[in-house]
């Protein structure tokens, strides 16, 4: 039998039923803190998701706002997240709720080492140029 998803004991159509205020206690203290405050980035993002889920929610929304805390509402949407260089899209599913967006978009890659470059060693430069 597949596993149901439960967010502290509440299935993903619960916590979408809830409001912002309702949802904000089963955070963590943190995210909870960053919610009370919300910002204004962060508010024009949470109107943005509005327009986008009216519309019909097939669109990514691009966000520089990495720090954004995933709400129940938005599962189902995609996000474009900007790493820095792109945006990565990034598809919200029930077990993200609570997390940050930047948390699924990587600022950094993975370093892949391969030979030397060119003055790199003494040797080096009689390596031949491709």
């Amino acid at each position: 039998m597949a596993r149901k998803f439960a967010y502290h004991g509440r299935s993903i159509e619960e916590l979408r039923g809830m409001t912002v205020e309702e949802f904000s206690p089963l955070l963590t203290s943190r995210a909870r803190r960053y919610i009370k405050r919300a910002n204004k980035s962060y508010r024009s993002l949470l109107e943005k998701v509005k327009e986008v889920i009216a519309e019909g929610g097939g669109k990514v929304i691009k966000t520089h706002i990495r720090e954004a805390v995933i709400l129940p509402e938005w599962v189902g949407l995609k996000f474009g997240v900007h790493n820095g260089k792109e945006f990565k899209v990034v598809e919200i599913t029930p077990e993200k709720v609570g997390r940050r967006l930047g948390e699924f978009s990587h600022t950094t890659g993975p370093v892949k080492h391969s030979g030397p470059g060119v003055g790199a060693t003494r040797g080096s430069k009689f390596i031949p140029l491709k």
